[in-house]
């Protein structure tokens, strides 16, 4: 796919931090199209302690790791320009860092960095690194930044979704789910928000959480709007985020539906709590397993066809959660 390639140590004063990255970019929507380095390194994290995603090192972890270490263990990539700069195409928060250490002194060798340069590099190839580098590679974007990558390549650069999904490795669902939990929040979230310094991108799942069917059903139903979503989100009425997915339950449940609206869902699920048996509590997770496992067998199909028929159940919604809870297992399973 690529010719031309080689690694070499490429001087910090020639490289261009690249402002299509999301997260870089999403900065200069909000600020401007010449984004100063300081504002740069807000953007790439710098300032915060919290993870971007799951096994994502934070900006300062990465920091620290980088001065303890010397340099970087991984060249960063770059495409060579004509006028003989370099723009980086992987790597921006590692140039970053070596900038700041050069800028404020810090003892090492800061003034260069080892890079992957490619030479004549198309813009789809571009995608592709960054695709696999951060959005199934070992060094993820944030989830909302990565939401707004795909939907830019989807719906600006008109990638079709089908070389989307094989570029991100398959996980269609997945890919679609963000895309449209990402338009969900910017249409819903963004204009119930004083200013754009209130968006919150770590409120995100939230929204990928509304991309189940019975979700967003059960919010219509109870004569809801996803605007009123918007606004439990940001009243932070739905704390933890993934109490999203207990919305058909609580809003079916007049007590709880008035708990939440009062209070919040960690409030309204305690309503429909039912105390657990300790001696279901105390059974080992396989024996359990095998109980449900057999008992789901022998559910009799009228009740089955009732259940479809009332989808919001308490009890469907259970056998809901369960059957996504186990998925979400399964799926680390397989990730190994």
């Amino acid at each position: 796919m690529v010719t031309n390639l080689n690694i070499q140590y490429i001087s910090i004063e020639d490289l261009d931090l690249d402002k299509e990255n999301p997260r870089i970019r999403k900065w200069i929507e909000q600020y401007g199209d010449d984004p100063s380095f300081d504002q740069m390194l807000l953007a790439l994290g710098a300032g915060t302690s919290d993870p971007e995603a799951g096994s994502t090192v934070t900006f300062q972890s990465l920091r620290d790791s980088i001065r303890t270490q010397g340099g970087v263990i991984n060249p960063i990539i770059v495409k060579k320009a004509s006028n003989g700069r370099y723009l980086v195409v992987e790597g921006n928060t590692r140039v970053a860092i070596y900038r700041k250490f050069f800028q404020d002194k810090i003892p090492g060798q800061w003034n260069a960095i080892p890079a992957i340069v490619h030479d004549g590099l198309e813009q789809t190839q571009i995608d592709a690194i960054r695709l696999q580098c951060h959005i199934v590679g070992p060094r993820p974007w944030d989830p909302y930044s990565k939401a707004k990558y795909l939907d830019h390549l989807l719906n600006v650069e008109n990638m079709s979704l089908s070389k989307l999904v094989d570029l991100c490795g398959g996980r269609k669902k997945e890919i679609t789910d963000y895309i449209d939990a990402y338009k969900d929040m910017e249409g819903y979230y963004r204009p119930v928000l004083e200013s754009d310094s209130d968006f919150d991108p770590n409120r995100f799942s939230a929204f990928v959480e509304l991309q189940r069917a019975t979700v967003k059903a059960a919010i219509l139903e109870a004569d809801f709007t996803l605007t009123n979503f918007a606004e439990w989100v940001r009243d932070l009425k739905i704390d933890p985020l993934n109490t999203v997915r207990a919305l058909p339950r609580i809003l079916k449940h007049p007590q709880a539906r008035a708990k939440f609206l009062a209070v919040g869902a960690r409030a309204a699920l305690k309503v429909l709590d039912v105390p657990v048996s300790p001696a279901v509590t105390n059974v080992p997770l396989d024996q359990l397993l095998r109980v449900v496992i057999e008992k789901i067998h022998i559910i009799p199909w009228p009740q089955v066809e009732a259940m479809k028929k009332d989808i919001n159940s308490e009890q469907t919604q259970l056998i809901i959660e369960a059957q996504e809870a186990l998925a979400e297992l399964c799926k680390q399973f397989e990730e190994g």
